[in-house]
C-alpha cells in the first residue's frame, strides 16, 4: 500500500485496541523509508517522520469531540507533501478529508492473525484501486475464510 500512496494521501486505520493499527503503521512507513522507531502517538496524538514522502502518525482514540481533531490540522499538515496514517480514523473520518484509503483491522480465530479490509473513498484511492488490488496479490481479494 505504501508503493502506492502519495504526498496528499490519508490512511484510516479502524479496529479494535490492540487489532494492530500500530504495527500496521511502522509496516507502512518502513516501506516509505523511514528508519527511525515508528511508535504510537497516543499521548503526543500525532508524530511525523521523514522518509520518500513525510509520514504524519496519527492516533485520535483519547479525543472526546471532532473539533479537537480538527484542531490538530491533520488536513494541512497533509497539504505540506505528507501521507497521513490516522489511527482510529473512523471515528474522526467526518473532521478529515473526504478523499482516504481506510484500512479495518478485525481479530482473526488464530490469536496472531488478523482479517483485513481495505476500502478507497473518493476519487484519489478510487483510481488506484486495480494498482492496490494488484500489490496485495491474493490479499487484494475476499479469500473467505
Amino acid at each position: 500500500m505504501a508503493g502506492l500512496a502519495r504526498a496528499g494521501d490519508v490512511v484510516l486505520l479502524a479496529g479494535e485496541l490492540g487489532a494492530g493499527k500500530t504495527v500496521f503503521a511502522q509496516g507502512f512507513g518502513r516501506a516509505l523509508g523511514i528508519e527511525e522507531p515508528i511508535t504510537s502517538p497516543s499521548f503526543t496524538l500525532v508524530r511525523i517522520y521523514p522518509g520518500r514522502v513525510r509520514l504524519v502518525h496519527a492516533d485520535v482514540y483519547r479525543l472526546d469531540h471532532l473539533q479537537e481533531v480538527v484542531d490538530l490540522a491533520l488536513p494541512e499538515l497533509v497539504d505540506e507533501g505528507a501521507v497521513a496514517v490516522v489511527e482510529w480514523g473512523d471515528v474522526a473520518a467526518p473532521a478529515l478529508p473526504a478523499d482516504y484509503l481506510e484500512v479495518r483491522l478485525e481479530w482473526s480465530e488464530a490469536e496472531d492473525e488478523r482479517r483485513v479490509s481495505v476500502g478507497a473513498v473518493g476519487p484519489a484511492w478510487s483510481a488506484r484501486q486495480g494498482a492496490l488490488a494488484a500489490a496485495l496479490g491474493r490479499w487484494g481479494r475476499d479469500a473467505g475464510p
